[in-house]
């Protein structure tokens, strides 16, 4: 059996954005293409927890979609246990697959980014909670649906008494529970968390993320978390991977790339961590905005922004390249520049 749960190899998902037909007759233009995610590898052990951090823009909830099969690759693979995502979820697009890709889809689950959308307004919770279980045909009789449905709710922290109610009688944090107890109704083994805890106060989301590892241990769950947070990515992760527009440009362990972040956006991301304890450090600040991206920058992306850049990082794309257990694509760090 492989250590690795989920295997990810040059995945890759380009969006055409590009006008309609007449308008591109009319004006002359070409059609444009987004590449969300461009060339994207990487793994998540059983038990583990993966981060991908990064500002918004740069592609992490498009690989969360690529790999619970929302959104269908347009290039390379995802594996899942061995089986390749692509034949068991079937057309990629929430349908075909047939009792294979629904028998993959109950062994991984998402929470999605706000409890407020995520959320039927018109459902009580004990419908919400209950459709996973009775989709995948794992209750008989509405005895067993309710029995389960409490379990759940005490699972998260919750009553099962709050299966009577609705979704808009519970805070931010009991909504976001809610959400996480439904992702658990089918018992799966990875769980795809898009930003979990962003729309909650700071004390929610502690109670939250203690929620959800105390549940990692407790079931042996995998996890890949999204986050902006710093923060809350160094209380959870096992593993970081560092994206910008649509690469990763650095993948370590948490506890090497905290310690010794060698790319320079990493270094920029976490120099722009408040510094509590007036360390005194010298901090370079994130300068500029994240480029366009239906008009990249040729060769390295962040070039525009890195104080290290030269003329072979603006004409030149860096490789994803192993440096003692880190992963950095960076010219700088190649040429021991940095």
């Amino acid at each position: 059996m492989s250590a690795s749960l989920v295997e990810v190899n040059d995945l890759a998902k380009v969006f055409d954005v590009s006008a309609p037909w007449l308008n591109r007759v009319v004006e002359r233009k070409p059609r444009q293409y987004v590449y969300a995610v461009d060339g994207v590898s990487f793994s998540i052990e059983r038990g583990k927890t993966l981060a991908l951090v990064g500002e918004s823009g740069c592609g992490k909830s498009t690989v969360a979609r690529l790999l619970v099969g929302l959104y269908a690759p347009t290039r390379g693979k995802v594996g899942f246990d061995g089986i390749d995502t692509a034949q068991g979820f079937g057309d990629g697009n929430g349908g075909g697959g047939g009792g294979g890709g629904k028998a993959l889809r109950r062994r991984m689950q998402m929470i999605f980014q706000d409890p407020y959308a995520s959320l039927n307004p018109r459902w009580k919770v004990e419908a919400i909670i209950g459709e996973p279980l009775l989709e995948h045909g794992l209750i008989q009789g509405r005895f067993e649906l309710r029995e389960r449905v409490g379990e759940l709710l005490q699972s998260v922290g919750l009553a099962a008494a709050d299966m009577e109610k609705f979704p808009h009688q519970f805070s931010g944090g009991q909504r976001q529970r809610i959400s996480i107890a439904r992702a658990l109704a089918t018992q799966p083994e990875f769980l795809v968390c898009d930003e979990p805890t962003s729309a909650l106060d700071v004390s929610v989301q502690a109670q939250v993320l203690n929620i959800m590892k105390d549940l990692q241990r407790q079931r042996g769950l995998t996890y890949l978390f999204i986050s902006h947070n710093l923060a809350v990515v160094r209380h959870v992760s096992d593993d970081v991977g560092v994206m910008y527009l649509g690469r990763l440009v650095e993948l370590a362990p948490k506890r090497t790339l905290f310690a010794q972040p060698r790319h320079p956006y990493t270094r920029m991301l976490l120099d722009a961590i408040p510094d509590i304890h007036m360390s005194g450090r010298a901090r370079t600040p994130v300068q500029g905005e994240v480029p366009n991206p239906l008009s990249p920058p040729s060769g390295c992306a962040f070039h525009p922004r890195c104080p290290h850049a030269n003329e072979r990082c603006k004409a030149e794309r860096p490789v994803l390249a192993d440096f003692a257990g880190i992963k950095v694509a960076c010219h700088a760090v190649t040429e021991g520049r940095i």
